[in-house]
C-alpha cells in the first residue's frame, strides 16, 4: 500500500503544524520515537509525549501522558509510533477527542488504509509509512547537515 505524497503537500502539514501528539513515544534515547519526538520539540512544534508505561515522566520539557484521552487541549497532528494493527483504534479516538485535527501521521513501517480512509472521510489529511522528521529535513535543507546532499562521497567522519 504504497503511497505518494508531493513534496507541496508534505511542507504545508509540516508548516502548518504547531502541536504534536506522538503516540507510542519511548524515553530510551536510542529509540526512533524518543529522537523523532525530540527533534519536533527542538524545532519549535509543542509535543505532547503519550505512552501508558511513562505516564507522569517528563520528556522534552512536557509531562508524558498515559493516553489521547489524557491530553489537554487541541493538536494539529498525530504522529502514530505503534504497529499498523493497532491504527484503526488510535485514530478513531483522535477524530472523536480532535475535532479540529489536520493530520494523522503514521511512522516509516505503519499503514493502514482502514485508518486513512476513516481519517481522509473526516477532512483529515493522512501521510503513512514516512517520518516527519527526514521529511523536515529532506524539505527544509537540513539534510546537509547530516552530511548527506552535499555533493561530495568521503568516508571521512
Amino acid at each position: 500500500m504504497s503511497e505518494e505524497y508531493s513534496d507541496d503537500f508534505l511542507k504545508t502539514i509540516l508548516r502548518r503544524t504547531k502541536r504534536v501528539a506522538v503516540v507510542g513515544v519511548s524515553a530510551n534515547t536510542v529509540r526512533p520515537s524518543y529522537y523523532v519526538a525530540r527533534y519536533l520539540s527542538l524545532k519549535g512544534y509543542d509535543v505532547v509525549p503519550i505512552n501508558p508505561g511513562q505516564a507522569g515522566k517528563v520528556l522534552f520539557g512536557k509531562k508524558v501522558v498515559a493516553s489521547l484521552a489524557d491530553v489537554e487541549g487541541p493538536v494539529d497532528m498525530i504522529d502514530i509510533f505503534r504497529r499498523s494493527e493497532h491504527v484503526p483504534p488510535i485514530v478513531d479516538e483522535a477524530l472523536e477527542r480532535f475535532p479540529m485535527l489536520q493530520t494523522v501521521w503514521m511512522q516509516i513501517g505503519v499503514e493502514s488504509a482502514e485508518a486513512a480512509e476513516q481519517a481522509r472521510a473526516r477532512g483529515v489529511d493522512v501521510v503513512m509509512n514516512r517520518c516527519p522528521k527526514i521529511e523536515y529535513q529532506r524539505l527544509f535543507g537540513e539534510l546537509r547537515m547530516g552530511g548527506f546532499a552535499t555533493g561530495v562521497i568521503s568516508s571521512k567522519l
